[in-house]
């Protein structure tokens, strides 16, 4: 199986920080949690980032059990081995190893005394422990159940367990030659900035839980292709090179259909539709009206009807997805005084600027990334001038970008994915924390400072439920960014691939392939078919 990412790998020790870390070491890696394979995709389709607790099962764990509000005891499944590579050569995989894991990415212990990411949600952890050779207690200070499910997930690079005696021995794991785990695949060549290959690790504990007599992984070798220009990749598709591509655009996913008819293809949820990021805390933005007039300057029903060709709703969004049901507040169910703020109406923008002192508009400026979608910003730019905003766009490369917008050097605007968050709610809900990296807009709000702190000290799942819902309903009406409509994406993938959802972190993602072992472990490759089809 051959995949494809289109960023290089610069690192492959999560404990390590370097600049530039794609991960895919779950590859090699396992997590204590993971998806359920056996769930029928229309209840969860997993097709978000965000998984939420009643939809994930124990892949190393067991199971597990909340013993106190703050205290989540974990049992670890016995007959999990290491890969038979020294200086590790094969031991079963016990507590201790937990605990080592979470000492280091903690310093809680282990000789480790230093947290490694001071942003991360792992600073809630107060202490960790066994209670037996594969029991592991985990307690908390401050936070929810579902603030500690959402960390403990297996999605995030800070989940997958590095064998202790390799760190031991080689300091770091930044060397791709020292990467060692208990996962479905061993790590056996990687060319920096070129392709990684990964072999079925014979020995692999795990099986297919769908036919528990199959060992996985199915495919004996699993090919990661850097291929950073996306016409490049396009057409490793075509060609057959590729067996699956997916984050596409609309225009993307017909382009290659239209010339490789035997593709299959899939639309699923977008996430993070482009926003207006303004500096909220400086005029003229600090006025709620200014940045009612500039969304409703915008047009967004022929946006999505014209730009996105149908493919997108023609809504706002809030803090969270549309899709994530339960978790979010709906359009449909915003009162109509709410919904005329959103609604397009250039006459009523023009009013709200006069009442807030200008008459005659103002100029401003935005700062977007090169990698952005620059086409859908000059409709912006030209939907805010009919009302008077005159507005000039400078870019910066991506790297750039995202430094100058988290140093908060941006004067005015920037052009931002800044809603609509398909990630972990409560991890959006820190997008507008006073003090937070993510509070771009500055918006040094008490009232949303004090709902993230009831959500996160919430006793139940659905009390936090409640509380994001809230969250979303208060951003909605402080309208602190500018919304455009979110786009579906799209995959397309070869007929000869099973398996395949859409399944998201299964085979991209900007943060690296989160779930590459779980889900390329439990896709397989139709040979005959392939081979029928010419590849």
């Amino acid at each position: 199986m051959t995949i494809s990412l289109n960023t290089d790998i610069s690192g492959f020790d999560d404990a390590s920080p370097i600049a530039g870390l794609v991960s895919v070491n779950n590859a090699w890696q396992d997590a204590l949690v993971a998806d359920d394979w056996t769930l029928n995709p229309s209840v969860f389709s997993y097709q978000l980032d965000f998984r939420p607790s009643t939809y994930e099962v124990g892949d190393m764990a067991s199971d597990w059990e909340f013993s106190t509000p703050n205290t989540m005891v974990i049992n670890i499944r016995q007959g999990i081995n290491w890969q038979n590579i020294a200086p590790v050569n094969g031991r079963e995989f016990v507590a201790s190893d937990v605990i080592y894991h979470y000492d280091r990415l903690c310093g809680l212990g282990d000789g480790f005394t230093k947290f490694i990411d001071p942003n991360s949600a792992w600073t809630a952890l107060q202490s960790i422990s066994a209670t037996g050779s594969f029991t592991v207690s985990f307690t908390w200070n401050g936070v929810s159940e579902e603030s500690i499910c959402e960390t403990m997930q297996g999605g995030g690079s800070d989940e997958y367990f590095e064998a202790p005696e390799a760190v031991q021995q080689y300091g770091n794991l930044n060397n791709w030659h020292d990467q060692i785990g208990t996962g479905p695949f061993i790590l056996s060549d990687w060319v920096d900035d070129s392709a990684m290959t990964l072999t079925r690790n014979m020995t692999y504990w795990g099986t297919d839980e769908r036919y528990p007599q199959n060992q996985l992984p199915y495919i004996n070798q699993l090919s990661i292709l850097i291929i950073p220009n996306q016409s490049t990749a396009l057409a490793a598709v075509r060609t057959g090179k590729l067996d699956v591509i997916d984050s596409l655009t609309l225009q993307q996913e017909q382009q290659l259909l239209q010339t490789d008819p035997i593709l299959k293809d899939l639309s699923y949820p977008g996430g993070g539709p482009a926003t207006v990021d303004p500096k909220d805390n400086i005029t003229p933005f600090s006025d709620i009206r200014v940045r009612q007039a500039m969304q409703m300057s915008l047009d967004l029903a022929t946006i999505a009807k014209t730009y996105y060709d149908g493919s997108a709703p023609p809504y706002p969004s809030t803090m969270t997805s549309m899709y994530m049901s339960g978790w979010t507040y709906p359009y449909t169910q915003w009162p109509a005084s709410l919904q005329a703020t959103y609604a397009y109406n250039p006459t009523g923008a023009k009013a709200l600027l006069a009442a807030a002192g200008y008459p005659n508009g103002f100029n401003t400026s935005i700062v977007a990334a090169t990698n952005s979608d620059l086409g859908l910003l000059q409709i912006v730019q030209s939907e805010f001038a009919s009302v008077g905003i005159t507005m000039s766009i400078s870019t910066m490369d991506p790297a750039s970008f995202n430094a100058y917008v988290r140093a908060l050097k941006v004067p005015a605007l920037n052009w931002n994915t800044s809603l609509g968050f398909t990630f972990p709610p409560l991890f959006g809900f820190r997008r507008w924390q006073t003090g937070a990296d993510t509070d771009w807009m500055e918006v040094n709000d008490p009232a949303w400072n004090s709902l993230y702190a009831q959500a996160l000290a919430a006793t139940t799942v659905s009390a936090t439920q409640q509380l994001v819902v809230q969250g979303n309903e208060y951003e909605a009406q402080q309208q602190w960014c500018v919304s455009l409509p979110t786009p579906s994406q799209f995959a397309v993938y070869q007929p000869w691939l099973n398996g395949y959802n859409a399944q998201t972190f299964s085979v991209s993602g900007s943060a690296g392939i989160l779930w590459i072992g779980f889900y390329c472990s439990r896709f397989w490759i139709n040979q005959s078919l392939k081979q029928s089809s010419g590849f």
